[in-house]
């Protein structure tokens, strides 16, 4: 089933903080345009927020997976063709790792982006199912009917030829894996689990992890006001040298020497700066100073990253070591009435387009309650598509995107990008009921 649509000729704000709902004067720098949004539907009910999750591939697809939040079902992994418009159901995330008939927490969650190499796509499983106390995510301790712990999640490799599944095994028991990338040159992953934040790398060749232990506190798994501290959600694999880069919530950019086994902070450089804001990163549920999400850029030998919440763009050249920030990549709504966007901790879709010099940036905007939301006491922001070229440092608002509806796909946290078209996931309402699923809008960039 697909249909498109459009609406809303004009973006207005809303308070972060809910205490205003004043519109930005309607003028022609207030408009920007309208990018119609198609949906699809993959047949899956259960479907959850996804975070990352979503790729495109080099035989032309887009593959995704759609997360669940519930104890006995999976997350569900597809693929979409754009030359025949058809979705194909791949596997069931829980059955992949060995978990079919077993009365374990699912493999609820994909929350990395695909990478491939020599005609696989390595990905990680994570826990969607888990529990919420004093406003920190935990492993769930409320397991009822015969249900046994989260397993842990599991690296995975799927031949695109083959159409086949291969389980790599598990870091660590109990813990999920929430971030992963992937040094394609050395065949080596690295990932972080959830919620202690431990450091693990998988060597291609030797069939083994090493255990690189913590590299941020406690992680998650922390006492807030003690050694609780957000995990970063993106790794970055220096194409160069092989060397390994992630940040911390303290603002540390934490860097780890190809061929040893301990992540240091790097001298002379951090991701504190006043245009990022101030945090209290042991006491609060915050992004604080990490980078939301990041990229190696070959051609200049830096990384592009977007820090978390405030929305800046910056780029950290590890040779010299320096962080200059370039922009706000917010959309322009925000930017134009000052305010943050409604999501605290930033969005992670965020990606180097197919051209080699644009970013491509899912981003929200704040915009008033409709009737509806100001019923329900619930907030909505409308969803713009930011670009970027890093050759001339222009920002681009290509618009607010849209459902035939008139409001934006809610909770977009991925991204995948075509010369033809910019994928993804996103929570929408469908014939009266919401369901979460893969979207697509016009390339604003196609020639």
């Amino acid at each position: 089933m697909l249909f498109a649509g459009l609406v809303m000729s004009s973006c207005q704000q809303a308070s972060n903080s809910g205490t205003s709902n004043a519109a930005l004067p309607d003028s022609p720098a207030t408009k920007t345009a309208v990018l119609e949004a198609t949906p699809y539907n993959s047949d899956f009910a259960q479907g959850h927020t996804t975070w990352n999750a979503l790729s495109t591939a080099s035989d032309g697809k887009v593959y995704y997976v759609l997360c669940t939040d519930v104890i006995d079902a999976a997350a569900q992994m597809f693929c979409f063709d754009p030359q025949t418009q058809k979705i194909s159901h791949l596997g069931d995330l829980s059955e992949i790792c060995g978990q079919k008939g077993m009365k374990v927490v699912a493999q609820g969650k994909s929350h990395v982006n695909f990478v491939e190499s020599k005609g696989k796509l390595y990905f990680a499983t994570h826990v969607g199912y888990f529990d919420i106390k004093g406003g920190r995510e935990q492993l769930s301790t409320s397991l009822e009917n015969g249900y046994q712990p989260y397993p842990g999640g599991h690296v995975i490799a799927y031949d695109l030829k083959s159409k086949t599944f291969e389980d790599l095994g598990k870091p660590y028991n109990h813990e999920g894996i929430i971030d992963m990338s992937m040094d394609t040159t050395r065949g080596l992953i690295y990932g972080v689990t959830w919620p202690t934040g431990n450091f693990f790398r998988y060597d291609l060749a030797r069939k083994k992890f090493d255990d690189l232990g913590p590299f941020t506190m406690k992680g998650e798994a922390g006492t807030l006001g003690k050694d609780y501290r957000v995990l970063c959600r993106a790794i970055v694999v220096n194409e160069d040298n092989g060397d390994v880069y992630i940040s911390t919530s303290d603002g540390e950019i934490m860097d780890l020497k190809l061929g040893q086994d301990i992540l240091k902070p790097m001298e002379g450089v951090n991701m504190k700066k006043d245009y990022f804001g101030q945090y209290d990163v042991s006491k609060t549920v915050t992004m604080g100073y990490n980078w939301r999400q990041a990229f190696w850029y070959a051609p200049e030998k830096v990384v592009y990253g977007v820090h978390a919440n405030s929305g800046y763009l910056f780029r950290f050249d590890p040779s010299i070591p320096r962080v200059e920030v370039l922009d706000r990549l917010t959309s322009l709504p925000s930017k134009l009435s000052g305010m943050g966007d409604l999501f605290p901790l930033g969005y992670l879709g965020f990606e180097l387009g197919p051209d080699g010099r644009t970013i491509y940036y899912f981003t929200g905007s704040p915009i008033p309650k409709s009737a509806s939301d100001t019923a329900s006491g619930r907030k909505r922001e409308g969803l713009h598509l930011i670009t970027y070229d890093i050759p001339t440092r222009k920002y681009t608002d290509n618009g607010l995107v849209s459902l035939v509806d008139g409001e934006s796909p809610r909770e977009v946290q991925s991204i995948a990008i075509t010369k033809d078209a910019v994928y993804g996931l996103g929570t929408f309402n469908d014939h009266g009921k919401t369901r979460t699923d893969l979207f697509s809008i016009p390339n604003p960039l196609k020639k």
